[in-house]
């Protein structure tokens, strides 16, 4: 039984909604319409659509899965369950390193875009100094415990959210029709460019996942989680169509050219004034990214922790509740790749194909747990039984293909790390 103090420590149903938010919204969504309109022009409104539809399919299995589980992990303790300690234990690894890559892309982003709007801080040593200040500021916020960054995150969503609004309210009044012709590029499809766009836009969508890791964080879980998913994957594709046919009724195929095109498109009908609010705005939004990721990166390693994967130091909590060790570690490997990657676009994009690591296992463990936990109750059941998780991996390794095999190999290599760490840590054991 958990005591009064304990539950305030608890993130409640809205709270899991606005991290989930928080988590996906970041730097993407205010350079996102341009690429896509390079490749597929007013097709990448549909492209977007498609993207949204995967994502759905893909949380609804993440929201089955979650019914089992209480406890810290997501895609590790659904791998775990289906598949093994191996398989677990792959997708345990890669999910705590590739979000301390993620979050060292964003320190990065951050700084990049502060020095963007302060010329003084552009410096690169500057610039590594604030990144430090950025990450120790995290650190000694959640060893501070979940109350208080969950204060921050529903202040800092809620902040990152209003430049968007903002823009969609102000922008649909200078929408032109014909600002929506022709269709595509030149008039005519170039074969190849849907896939290319869903895989680019996909990558704005990536980070929904990593609610589910936070679990245990959470008051009944069993039961919010799978509904908060939903809402969430729900909300973001929403804001994400929007923002979309606002920029394009604006700027039409000048778009394409824009290096931001958010600033730009605002910047058209409202002057400075716009561009400023966006360019705010975008540190909001890469700001509040920071905040949700560094909540949920720690989790991940206590996740493998207690379940006996690694070193159970990691695991140990302060007063406040915080996993203070396994903050403190995630927070020094970020700061080290920060420091020492002087690109954000390769850190990002081994990111975002990373995550289906932990995409595919989970599709898949709702069809394992379908014979396997068949006699237990669920809060949430997806409709059309086993049509959706077929679907949504059918989906996944259409859009992986349309990667380079160099980039799968940066994307996956994490798996091929983990496996000596697996066969030579003294700390699994195979029996709970």
């Amino acid at each position: 039984m958990q005591t009064k103090e304990e539950n305030k420590q608890k993130l409640g149903f809205w709270s899991i909604v606005l991290f989930g938010i928080n988590g996906i919204i970041g730097s993407g969504i205010f350079l996102l319409p341009s690429t896509p309109m390079k490749l597929i022009g007013i097709g990448s409104i549909f492209v977007l659509l498609f993207d949204a539809f995967l994502v759905v399919t893909i949380a609804l299995c993440f929201a089955q899965d979650a019914n089992f589980f209480d406890k810290n992990g997501g895609p590790y303790l659904y791998a775990k369950d289906a598949f093994g300690n191996f398989i677990g234990y792959e997708v345990g690894f890669v999910t705590w390193a590739i979000r301390m890559i993620a979050e060292a892309a964003a320190a990065f982003a951050f700084a990049t875009v502060l020095g963007s709007f302060f010329p003084s801080l552009s410096n690169s040593n500057v610039r590594s100094v604030v990144i430090a200040v950025l990450i120790t500021a995290l650190v000694v916020m959640n060893i501070s415990g979940v109350r208080l960054t969950k204060i921050v995150n529903n202040i800092v969503t809620v902040g990152k959210l209003v430049p968007l609004i903002i823009f969609v309210a102000v922008g649909i009044f200078f929408i032109k029709g014909t600002n929506f012709a022709p269709f595509f590029p030149d008039g005519k499809y170039t074969s190849g460019s849907f896939g290319q766009s869903a895989l680019t836009m996909f990558f704005a969508f990536t980070g929904f996942e990593g609610i589910a890791v936070a679990a245990g964080e959470m008051d009944n879980p069993k039961k919010n989680l799978p509904k908060a998913m939903i809402i969430i994957v729900g909300a973001v594709a929403s804001v994400y169509v929007l923002i979309q046919l606002t920029a394009i009724g604006i700027m039409g195929y000048k778009l394409a050219g824009s290096s931001t095109p958010l600033m730009d498109a605002l910047a058209k009908v409202t002057g400075n004034f716009g561009k400023d609010l966006i360019t705010a705005g975008s540190l909001i939004s890469i700001g509040g990214l920071l905040v949700a990721s560094s909540f949920i990166t720690p989790r991940s390693g206590v996740a493998l922790a207690e379940n006996k994967m690694m070193p159970k130091i990691l695991a140990k909590r302060n007063k406040k509740n915080a996993p203070y060790v396994a903050i403190i570690i995630s927070a020094i490997v970020s700061l080290v790749i920060a420091l020492f990657n002087s690109t954000f676009a390769d850190l990002a994009l081994i990111s975002a194909i990373s995550r289906f690591a932990q995409y595919i296992p989970t599709i898949i463990a709702v069809l394992v747990f379908s014979k396997t936990k068949k006699s237990q109750p669920i809060n949430f059941k997806i409709p059309l039984g086993p049509i959706i998780p077929i679907i949504a991996l059918a989906v996944s390794l259409w859009l992986l293909i349309q990667t380079s095999i160099q980039e799968l190999i940066w994307g996956f290599g994490a798996l091929i790390i983990a496996i000596p760490f697996y066969f030579l840590t003294p700390f699994r054991h195979f029996k709970e």
